[in-house]
């Protein structure tokens, strides 16, 4: 029996010798670490919903290119084949019936119509140019939808560095605390008259409270950090983390508000689409006004059939459907007249135009706000920065001196939770105060529609 154990144990060691250098050799999957601009790069080439505006615009595009089709001839061709009587002699006599089953032969005929508009009216032209401005409408939504995609990118991304500031924030608590605890229970046991049992029960129950809000922290910060991953498309799998460490300020000083009100009459997406879709729209009520007129076109044709056992007629009296050869051009005019149905679809284009416009007048009132209101919280939480920065500051001198006190002997313990308290608080309103100085710029830009990147 040793000596199995021992070849065991030799064979075992062996295979570790053998396995463990293969193993170290495996290079390990390098972390991901990304920036702002790379995040809502990666959110950009990889949205379904981009993939979604891509398809409406080449919708658009085939349009058009219908549109600008009508322009060209157009060709019809139509073949038959099939049976018929034959027919022997001339024009004036033959010995067969156009009756007679018995005597049947076989006929194949093609005839051949082309058909080039000249004059439409706006028909044509009209259509083109409304495809024309409709394909900038869909381009104008796919910059709304790519300003969406670039809030939402920042959204997760300053969420994620809250909620790691509030991790740090109660972990900063957490260690002042454990120091606290460790001194009054060496001052309880000093006999000391600051301290009493009391005092124990209090910091260890405001020590579980602490590690409450420190699990709630690691689950919002593993949370923010999985909504980032979702948002850019990075599998849960992958090692990730953003570049940006802490939460701050750019230190830049913000324009006047008029200066934000007159870039986004250029630059937001919606501004486009509503001046692009009033010209589509103007485009199809001219376009639906041109069936009042005819259509004014060249047309050709030719007919050309044969069939066996049936003689040619020269006359042009007496055409002979089934075996001939003819052709020709001419001008023609298409007048389509109808008791109230094109009156029926320029009124129902004219009524989505007023719609439009009305959309337009909406636009006009609420983009401003939208601009004044994402201005208004920037320079709030530039104040409110300033203020919490003061007060957290102060309260962290107060939790200082607290506990300096404290571990000399001279102050109480309800000190330490009364300055702790009020530090937590402080310093968690100047991260909320960042992120929402950070939250503001983004829903800024967005209102301004600056450009993702």
């Amino acid at each position: 029996m040793d000596g199995m154990y021992k070849v065991i144990t030799v064979s075992v060691l062996a295979i570790c010798c053998w396995t463990g250098p293969t193993l170290a050799e495996e290079p390990a999957p390098p972390k991901l670490v990304l920036g702002l601009k790379a995040c809502i790069q990666r959110a950009l080439s990889s949205a379904p919903e981009l993939g979604e505006t891509r398809a409406d615009i080449e919708l658009a595009a085939s349009k058009l290119a219908e549109a600008k089709s009508h322009r060209f001839p157009k060709v019809e061709i139509l073949n038959l084949i099939g049976p018929v009587p034959q027919a022997r002699g001339n024009q004036v006599f033959s010995p067969d019936s156009i009756n007679q089953t018995d005597r049947l032969t076989w006929f194949d005929r093609a005839d051949a119509t082309i058909v080039q508009p000249l004059y439409t009216f706006g028909k044509i032209s009209e259509s083109m140019n409304a495809a024309e401005h409709g394909i900038e409408v869909d381009r104008a939504k796919q910059e709304q939808r790519q300003n969406e995609i670039s809030l939402k990118v920042k959204e997760y991304y300053y969420g994620l560095l809250l909620a790691r500031e509030l991790k740090e924030m109660v972990l900063d608590i957490r260690e002042s605390l454990t120091k606290a605890r460790d001194k009054a229970r060496k001052l309880l046991k000093e006999e000391s008259p600051n301290v009493n049992e009391l005092d124990i029960f209090k910091l260890d129950a405001f020590a579980g409270e602490v590690d409450k809000y420190l699990e709630e922290a690691k689950k919002g910060e593993a949370l923010a950090l999985s909504a980032l991953k979702t948002q850019i498309a990075v599998s849960p799998d992958v090692e990730m983390d953003i570049e940006t460490e802490r939460l701050t300020t750019d230190e830049v000083s913000i324009p006047d508000l008029p200066l934000f009100l007159d870039a986004s009459k250029t630059q937001r997406p919606e501004y486009k689409q509503i001046d692009q879709g009033l010209r589509a729209r103007a485009a199809l009520v001219e376009a639906a006004k041109a069936a009042y007129y005819p259509d004014i076109f060249l047309g050709g044709y030719l007919s050309a059939a044969y069939a066996e056992k049936r003689d040619r007629i020269t006359n042009p009296y007496v055409p002979d459907e089934f075996n001939h050869l003819w052709g020709g051009v001419a001008l023609g005019l298409k007048w389509n007249l109808d008791f109230g149905i094109t009156g029926a679809k320029v009124a129902a284009e004219r009524a989505q135009y007023n719609r439009l416009v009305a959309t337009k007048e909406f636009a006009e009132s609420n983009i401003p706000l939208q601009i004044r209101k994402s201005y208004l919280e920037i320079k709030e939480a530039e104040k409110s920065i300033d203020a919490t920065r003061s007060a957290y500051t102060n309260a962290k001198k107060w939790v200082v001196a607290a506990l300096a006190n404290f571990d000399f002997g001279i102050g109480p313990a309800q000190e330490i939770f009364d300055a702790l308290q009020n530090y937590a608080r402080m310093r968690a309103d100047y991260f909320q105060s960042l992120y929402n100085y950070k939250l503001a710029q983004a829903n800024l830009a967005y209102a301004v529609g600056e450009a993702p990147l």
